[in-house]
């Protein structure tokens, strides 16, 4: 039985080694189709093992490991077949170029140049070369090369290998857009979108030793003129409707891998939690998690499904937008986390300058599209006027699946227990001395910037305030018997001579009723005489609130 990988994106090791693979060399027909291609997909989505197909596909280099394509689809496609191996290919991954400063990310790129040197070393003895070119290719091995040789670098080492070989040259470029978020995130932005104009320009624009030139990414970034001035370039897109299943998993390719591992009866399971992405029509499961999944069930038939895509690497993105969001963008994420729909405008092309959202000023709906193409939303449908036309760019989006909807309740809530604590000694503080007026402020703030996915009732109104209350210095008792009855909520001193607040929760059926239940919540305090039976059991100083909420608004009565 091939074993599950989940962490290997070398092409030949993962064959060689019997572990399972989802033919994709289909992508190979659609990369012939044009001079420069990029594929824009989610993180964790197969891109670089797909690269790294397409390297061994293509390499003149590695016509030893011909067989690996063995019984794949590719090997029935006569056409395709005959530009197997053919070519010089220069295969580079920017998924590190993840720097503080800009000095840095070139350090990075040279060590990458370098590297790709090395494995064409015979360019260095070859008589076919001019020596002002093995002066610049042994700078740049030496790490000696300036910023001029550094961008051109890809069109010298691209006109070296069609000197020698008399073969045009394939360039593969992973990851394309990494150094940008990482630029954006530094303080370097303008500086690294420079960087990768001039060496794009110089490597897929001015070069006549180029064959094709492949590209990934999440964004489509050209706005910046990174791609400026490019013939035949062709964008993939989420929403292209070619090589829509060239990037992770359909269903039949799901239900092949669950038969094939006697886990047919998951398939459920799987299905809530790792499909419902779209990629032109057809509905994509996240590979890594599937197969994350697959994996621990083999060694735990009982394992529950989780969510693997927890850690990856925009989800510091998706945690800031969170934070800084608009109450109107938080009412949003509400009804998406509830599983409702949003309606929203898409930009096809984004930059991360668009995507400044460090400022809850600078909140814009460009939040929505990021989200879309970096795999957190996906397109339910189409949107149209009242006359039946398409609404251009425009989408109702909603969250994929179980695994992407665990992500923002939990960055969500990971925010909102931070932000409680921030406030939950101002609204205690204010209860203290009385001051139930500004305690309701506060509250109601806190209301309004959490999102709730509970149902509208009592009981969570009351296991809210219990959390919310928790804090240092006090003691918080719930449902407890005090006088005539039994009190929802104690807030207890540390010292019996301070301040006691006892707490009476209602939830009103609409707003309307707000101020009555307030009322009828702070009489029963005294009705019941919780506050005789807190003093009797000593504590000196006990005050008691009224509390009523209905949706994200509450009214404070103090009792007495």
């Amino acid at each position: 039985m091939k074993r599950i990988s989940t962490g290997i994106e070398n092409f030949k090791e993962l064959l060689d080694n019997n572990y399972y693979y989802v033919d994709k060399t289909k992508l190979i027909e659609d990369v012939l189709s044009d001079k420069v291609t990029l594929y824009t997909r989610p993180r964790r989505f197969g891109k670089t093992l797909n690269m790294s197909m397409l390297y061994y596909f293509f390499s003149n280099k590695e016509k030893e490991n011909a067989y690996l394509f063995d019984g794949l689809y590719i090997s029935k496609q006569q056409e395709a077949k005959s530009y197997q191996n053919q070519y010089p290919v220069i295969f580079l991954s920017l998924k590190d170029m993840q720097s503080l400063n800009m000095e840095e990310q070139k350090k990075q790129f040279a060590d990458i140049i370098k590297i790709n040197i090395l494995k064409n070393i015979e360019l260095l003895d070859s008589k076919n070369i001019y020596e002002t070119d093995k002066e610049v290719l042994n700078n740049l091995m030496f790490l000696n090369g300036d910023d001029v040789q550094l961008k051109n670098s890809l069109k010298t080492l691209s006109r070296c290998l069609y000197n020698h070989y008399h073969k045009k040259v394939i360039i593969l470029i992973d990851e394309y857009d990494v150094p940008l978020q990482s630029a954006y995130n530094n303080g370097y932005y303008d500086e690294m979108v420079d960087f990768l104009r001039s060496m794009f320009s110089s490597a897929l624009k001015t070069n006549d030793a180029l064959e094709r030139g492949i590209l990934t990414g999440c964004l489509r970034i050209s706005k910046e003129s990174i791609f400026t001035g490019l013939n035949n370039f062709t964008v993939r897109t989420i929403s292209s409707q070619y090589a829509c299943d060239c990037f992770g998993f359909t269903q039949k390719e799901i239900d092949d891998l669950l038969k094939y591992y006697d886990l047919i009866e998951k398939r459920p399971e799987i299905k809530d939690w790792y499909d419902g992405y779209l990629f032109g029509k057809t509905e994509i499961y996240n590979p890594w998690s599937a197969l994350n999944y697959i994996k621990k069930l083999l060694s735990d038939d009982q394992f529950l499904a989780i969510s693997f895509w927890a850690n990856t690497s925009s989800n510091e993105l998706v945690r800031l937008y969170i934070e800084n969001a608009t109450l109107k963008m938080k009412e949003e994420f509400e009804q998406l986390i509830n599983g409702k729909s949003i309606i929203k405008k898409i930009v096809p092309e984004l930059t991360y300058r668009e995507m400044n959202f460090k400022n809850v000023k600078d909140m814009n709906d460009n939040v929505y599209s990021f989200l879309l193409f970096t795999g957190y939303l996906k397109i339910k449908g189409k949107v149209y006027d009242q006359e039946g036309q398409e609404i251009r760019n425009t989408y109702e989006l909603v969250i994929p699946n179980k695994e992407v909807k665990y992500i923002y309740e939990d960055i969500f809530m990971n925010w909102f227990e931070s932000y409680q604590k921030e406030r939950r000694d101002d609204f205690i503080d204010l209860l203290l001395v009385k001051k139930e007026k500004e305690a309701q402020k506060v509250l109601n703030q806190v209301l309004k910037n959490s999102i709730s996915y509970f149902d509208n009732y009592e009981n969570f109104y009351h296991g809210f305030l219990v959390g919310f209350l928790n804090a240092d210095g006090y003691t918080v008792k719930s449902n407890r018997e005090s006088g005539e009855g039994r009190f929802d909520i104690a807030v207890l001193p540390m010292y019996i001579d301070d301040q006691a607040i006892i707490i009476e929760c209602k939830h009103s059926k609409n707003i309307k009723e707000l101020r009555k239940d307030s009322d009828e919540a702070s009489k029963q305090i005294i009705d019941q005489k919780y506050i005789e039976g807190l003093q009797e059991e000593g504590y000196e100083n006990v005050i008691g609130y009224g509390i009523s909420f209905y949706k994200k608004q509450c009214i404070i009565t103090k009792a007495g």
